[in-house]
């Protein structure tokens, strides 16, 4: 009896706790909402398990906040004093970005999250940015889109899955990623709608009751925890900004860090990213980008989905086209052409289908202190996202729009189609 008290004394706490997480992971638990703070911490922090998650997002969406999702991926974590989330908390703005990025999301994940927030962002506002190096001929790599992947997103997918062009190319887009196949049951359950077809109703039990109500139950428990904190970047960006917003002062002041950031290298690119991440290998990357090509492949249609769920939430968006900078094109040997004919087409898609809000800034490329590296914005470039994304957030609220979406852009013939078989829709600047 002693010895089985003892053994109780040593394993049993273990025993318990064990039972009690099980029980929290499992059964559909409701918890205190997370406090303003940390939906704020959260809007900023780029972290994974708030893209990957629902309730925090939601939370800031619902919020009085006046929350706009900025789409993107490794451009959003450059915090000079001009990003988004800094200008919009130094002006006071009647909005605040809630940033969904990170290096290597692009639109399979971003549609998945987007479609998990639906309740949250019907006739809402958004702002995406497209990068061009998303476009490669075989999409997002299926490692970085594993890294991003969410349970919790696919069964709400597989709940409110219908059979339409969206649903059954989004289903069978994940059943290519190894994502797609790691839970058997979500996995036929992913096959009945890749091909049409309804979930069973052992599915739907399994989806809804077992699998989703403990994934959600562990977005509550999980999502606010080790959030990233990116306060101080912010902080120090605020006081470096005038009092008062002044395009042309800021504009100078956008310059003079500009070039007290980019004097040793031949690039114009932050010192500290030219010493780090080019000139250990600078050698080797003259030349490296001449076969580049960004007009074929999976992309266009995972972009798809994003446009497609847009137009179902009614909501009014805001593309942005960034450039590629210059300097560090010509070294790579990036042809000029590869970027235009990826303008051309990806303009295609959008203007074609009613998405006519387009920050096109392809032509900037050669502009001083526009880009903080090699492909993504910066101080002058930052600032003059600003001169869109000030007027269009005035309101945060969508205005009736007018899609027409186009299956067609779910078809290997529009992945494979070039650029100079499409109408050129871009449209030069004044």
């Amino acid at each position: 009896m002693k010895r089985r008290r003892r053994l109780w004394q040593i394993f049993g706490p273990l025993i318990v706790a064990a039972v009690a997480i099980t029980m929290i992971m499992v059964l559909p638990i409701s918890f205190k909402q997370a406090n303003s703070k940390t939906v704020e911490k959260a809007a900023t922090s780029l972290s994974a398990n708030v893209l990957k998650g629902e309730s925090l997002k939601d939370q800031a969406m619902s919020s009085s906040g006046n929350y706009v999702p900025f789409i993107g991926s490794s451009e959003l974590s450059r915090m000079d004093p001009f990003h988004p989330s800094i200008l919009a908390k130094k002006y006071h703005r009647d909005y605040q970005p809630l940033l969904l990025g990170a290096p290597g999301t692009q639109s399979l994940t971003h549609f998945f999250s987007v479609n998990g927030m639906s309740a949250s962002l019907r006739n809402k506002k958004a702002v995406v940015i497209i990068s061009p190096q998303w476009f490669v001929r075989k999409g997002v790599q299926p490692n970085m889109f594993s890294f991003y992947y969410s349970p919790l997103q696919t069964t709400t997918f597989l709940e409110h899955a219908k059979n339409n062009a969206m649903d059954r190319y989004a289903a069978k887009r994940l059943l290519q990623m190894p994502s797609g196949t790691s839970d058997s049951i979500i996995h036929q359950a992913l096959l009945q709608v890749a091909v049409g077809l309804p979930l069973t109703n052992f599915q739907k039990f399994y989806i809804q009751d077992i699998k989703g109500n403990a994934l959600k139950t562990q977005d509550d428990v999980f999502s606010r925890l080790f959030l990233k904190d990116r306060e101080r970047y912010i902080q120090k960006g605020l006081k470096h900004l005038p009092s008062k917003y002044n395009f042309t002062e800021l504009d100078d002041l956008a310059g003079q860090l500009g070039a007290g950031e980019t004097g040793s290298n031949p690039f114009e690119v932050k010192d500290s990213f030219y010493s780090r991440r080019i000139e250990p290998l600078e050698p080797k990357l003259k030349g490296s980008q001449r076969h580049f090509n960004y007009q074929y492949g999976p992309e266009y249609s995972d972009f798809q989905l994003l446009l497609n769920k847009f137009s179902q939430l009614h909501m009014d968006v805001l593309f942005v086209i960034p450039p590629v900078n210059y300097r560090w094109a010509e070294y790579t040997g990036l042809p000029q052409k590869t970027l235009r004919n990826f303008d051309r087409k990806i303009t295609y898609q959008l203007r074609s289908q009613g998405f006519n809000n387009i920050d096109d800034m392809t032509n900037d490329d050669k502009e001083d202190y526009f880009m903080q590296d090699t492909i993504h914005l910066g101080w002058r470039g930052w600032l003059d996202l600003d001169q869109e994304v000030k007027p269009f957030l005035e309101t945060t609220k969508a205005a009736p729009q007018n899609y027409q979406i186009k299956q067609h852009f779910y078809t290997k013939a529009w992945q494979k189609t070039p650029a100079k078989a499409v109408p050129n829709m871009v449209k030069t600047a004044d």
